[in-house]
């Protein structure tokens, strides 16, 4: 850069500029390999077959509170 000419020196910076910023993005935005976006597919395809329980304690109390409710003559 030393020896460039003085009108040659703004578009040599322009340049290494552009070079690092192009750099400093490949560091900054790392792809992810393959494997572990296949991985990642077959772990939501396994929870969407999953299924969904429900629990018969909760359901039962429930139950027996409106029952309760009901048998004091109480409308919900």
């Amino acid at each position: 850069m030393q020896q460039l000419p003085e009108s040659l020196l703004p578009e040599a910076n322009d340049f290494l500029d552009f070079v690092m910023h192009k750099h400093q993005n490949r560091i900054a935005k790392p792809k992810l390999p393959d494997d572990i976006a296949k991985a990642w597919g077959k772990w939501f395809e396994k929870v969407d077959r999953l299924e969904v329980m429900t629990n018969q304690a909760e359901s039962k109390y429930q139950q027996v509170l409106l029952n309760k409710y009901r048998q004091q003559g109480l409308e919900l």
